[in-house]
């Protein structure tokens, strides 16, 4: 199978940590010289660069967290000269001061160069048209995979998000092959399309989609394979990180992380102790290259999983395993966590149901109540009450043995539930907690 870059993408596993140690141990330096934050960080933890001696190590190495970037906003943890940064992305502040992330032109070139690797992976280059339906500007998603899909030779169609109507027909009209988008939006996308008269497995050459910036589960690929005709692939980055940045390849066994640009680690997100290869806890990363401003040890809050089995594809890089859900997004009900991602998987898994659903969490004295609304698939709708009971008692006892908690369901008409074009929101929680 093709590779971009076969130099990194098959490098032997005991050459690939020689190399990780060698940037990490360069980057603790460079950060330790240059930047008061990590300084100040290392020496409260009792840490010194000279105490790096193995990529074991790292552990010694204190935690960054999103908190970090917010309290020294708007630059204080760039480390680069002003001069050397190219470009800045802002994140949107919806939970409290926005992050500033700076880039060198280095950081945009390794950026770019991780979204195409991923790219060709999963068969996507010369000869496709590429469009990219992530929001472009403050946010990272739109320009890092129209970077990616460039440097592959693929041809970009920058329609960002929004105008649905308009993206279905340039779609059709201008032959597009491939798609970098949110899962729920390719959806959306595909009922916008249905409703147009315009079906995208048949009147589209539509057949693959990089989708990400939201968890999504093995059954929404199922979906999307046979509702809309494409192929899914799986794509990972974080805004602190550089936006998209690892995908799956045509195995679709788990996005590559590559490993000349990150060093992933695996905590229990309690203990912080480091777990085994395939076993779920919080994903630490830390960006070996990073310039403008250097990310170690970053807590992102994602839940996921390592394989470090080696891949069909000959890639010996290991494999960050699909996102569950982030350790912020878990919902405590009555003692049991529940994560949204668990409720799709459940949902996907019954036929008379659609893609959309909608969580509602609320108190009732010192018990919580979590309604799950749900659309009924238009070919499952039926004016007799007691169908929709029989189904609504289905879906109820199908999340109540999936999440070991009683749930109440409401059905609702097909294209009643919110759709979103950028990040699905799918969690109302009105407690005081």
């Amino acid at each position: 199978m093709h590779c971009w870059d076969p130099r990194i993408e098959e490098m032997p596993l005991e050459d690939l940590k020689r190399l990780q140690f060698k940037l990490l141990k360069t980057l603790v330096y460079r950060v330790y010289s240059f930047s008061p934050f990590y300084q100040n960080r290392m020496k409260e933890a009792g840490v010194h660069p000279d105490d790096i001696s193995s990529l074991e190590d790292i552990r010694k190495l204190p935690f960054m967290e999103k908190k970090d970037l917010r309290d020294n906003y708007p630059d204080g943890l760039i480390v680069s000269d002003k001069e050397e940064l190219v470009r800045y992305h802002v994140s949107s502040g919806t939970t409290g001061k926005p992050t500033v992330v700076g880039y060198t032109q280095k950081d945009i070139n390794n950026w770019a160069e991780s979204v195409a690797r991923g790219l060709a992976s999963a068969g996507i280059g010369r000869g496709d048209v590429m469009q990219i339906s992530y929001g472009y500007g403050l946010f990272t998603g739109g320009l890092g995979a129209h970077y990616g899909a460039e440097r592959v030779g693929a041809t970009v169609l920058p329609t960002s998000v929004g105008n649905t109507e308009r993206q279905v027909e340039l779609m059709r009209d201008l032959r597009v092959t491939a798609i970098a988008c949110t899962p729920s939006y390719l959806i959306h996308i595909g009922e916008v399309a249905e409703k147009m008269g315009i079906s995208i497995k048949n009147d589209t050459l539509l057949r693959k989609a990089v989708v990400g910036a939201e968890p999504w589960t093995e059954q929404m690929r199922i979906r999307i394979r046979d509702c809309i005709g494409v192929e899914a692939y799986d794509i990972y980055g974080t805004s602190e990180l550089s936006g998209p940045l690892f995908s799956e390849c045509i195995q679709q066994q788990g996005a590559h992380l590559w490993g000349d640009l990150i060093y992933p680690e695996i905590l229990d997100p309690d203990t912080h102790e480091p777990l085994s290869p395939g076993q779920r806890g919080e994903l630490v990363v830390t960006m070996l290259q990073k310039e403008g401003l250097p990310i170690i040890r970053y807590r992102t809050g994602d839940i996921a999983a390592l394989n470090y089995e080696p891949c069909a594809c000959g890639r010996t890089s290991p494999r960050l395993e699909r996102l569950t859900g982030r350790v912020d997004d878990m919902l405590i009900i009555r003692g049991i966590n529940v994560f949204p991602s668990q409720i799709e998987h459940t949902l996907l898994g019954i036929p008379e149901i659609g893609e959309q659903f909608m969580i509602e969490v609320d108190r009732s004295g010192a018990l919580d109540d979590m309604l799950v609304k749900v659309e009924i698939a238009g070919d499952s709708f039926s004016d007799k009450i007691t169908d929709l009971m029989k189904v609504r008692s289905k879906v109820e006892r199908a999340l109540h043995n999936a999440l070991n908690v009683a749930v109440k369901v409401e059905l609702v008409e097909a294209g009643s539930l919110p759709r979103f074009e950028g990040k699905a929101k799918r969690v109302i929680d009105r407690r005081k907690l």
